[in-house]
């Protein structure tokens, strides 16, 4: 595996430098730390003929850096643009990309399109978007769609339930093993489900992507990691099953419960607030509702800003 970092005129100092991994000949992470809130990794392969993304950035600071670090590899052009899911962090920068073609699944579009554009106070602390323009996939599919990048196969496949949200789509490359995985996976901050589901998150990990039996991951968060990964994030989804039952039971609100939750193993995550908003998620099905049916969002929202102390979340994009 190769890593390198871009070069300085191109870093974005806080929290931490992007940097770019190759890891498989021709295929590389771009992971931007902390992975906190809107910071979240992308990824590209380059073929003779032009390079493919996965995803793009949430400001155009970074989507900018990212380009010109993909640029520092290849003089090949970004033709091909996959989106993994419909949150800004992973879609804002796509405009920046105006000869792709934009690939993601029906609900993506919709989905993006429905969000709008972005905004940060009061829920997030104040960020620079720079001059965003909403650019939602031209090219969709309901199930999947091959993308070949030379003679190298990927697989991008809607992961068939709400997960992380309602349109999530994994991009795996069988004939390396290296998945991108979107935000179905986090290495080292805590999942987020409030815009999809608990159960469908444990159903998905469980049976589509663990039987993948990937070797490199490069997650929507994080460092790029291996198949423990998968592992570590149903351990804190079980947690949080229990924890929603027992709580629940014991009438507690989600925010209640939320105060009340030991994190024990889960402690050190990054993004702790996001319990809360989960726990709406676990609360809701507890309560029949199907997955990835509309909560009350604005609730969820307001019960991780009081979780984190009544102030907006903390977000350095």
């Amino acid at each position: 595996m190769v890593t390198f970092v871009t070069s300085t005129h191109h870093d974005i100092t806080t929290p931490g430098s992007p940097r770019v991994e190759e890891v498989s000949d021709g295929v590389f992470a771009y992971i931007q730390p902390d992975g906190t809130w809107w910071i979240n990794n992308t990824g590209f392969l380059v073929g003779d003929k032009g390079v493919v993304s996965v995803d793009t950035c949430s400001t155009e600071r970074r989507t900018r850096a990212y380009l010109a670090a993909v640029g520092e590899v290849t003089r090949r052009p970004v033709r091909t643009l996959v989106n993994t899911h419909h949150h800004g962090d992973h879609t804002f920068g796509n405009y920046l990309l105006p000869g792709a073609t934009i690939i993601g699944h029906e609900a993506t579009r919709s989905s993006i399109l429905q969000w709008g554009m972005p905004f940060d106070e009061p829920v997030w602390t104040k960020v620079e978007w720079g001059d965003v323009e909403l650019a939602p996939p031209f090219v969709t599919y309901k199930d999947g769609v091959t993308v070949w990048v030379d003679d190298l196969r990927c697989e991008v496949t809607h992961v068939g339930t709400a997960a992380h949200t309602t349109n999530d789509s994994i991009v795996w490359v069988p004939e390396r093993r290296v998945l991108f995985s979107g935000d179905l996976l986090f290495n080292g901050g805590t999942p987020f489900l409030m815009q999809g589901s608990l159960a469908g998150a444990i159903e998905v990990l469980e049976t589509v992507v663990k039987p993948l039996g990937a070797e490199t991951i490069v997650p929507g968060h994080g460092p790029v990691t291996g198949p423990q990964v998968i592992d570590d994030i149903l351990s804190y989804l079980y947690f949080l099953r229990r924890t929603a039952s027992d709580a629940r039971a014991a009438g507690l609100s989600p925010l209640d419960a939320a105060r009340q939750t030991d994190l024990g193993e889960f402690a050190d995550l990054r993004d702790a607030e996001r319990l809360a908003g989960n726990l709406h998620r676990a609360y809701a099905e507890l309560d029949g509702a199907e997955p990835g049916a509309q909560i009350d969002v604005m609730a969820a929202i307001g019960d991780m800003i009081t979780l984190n102390g009544g102030r907006p979340l903390t977000c350095h994009a």
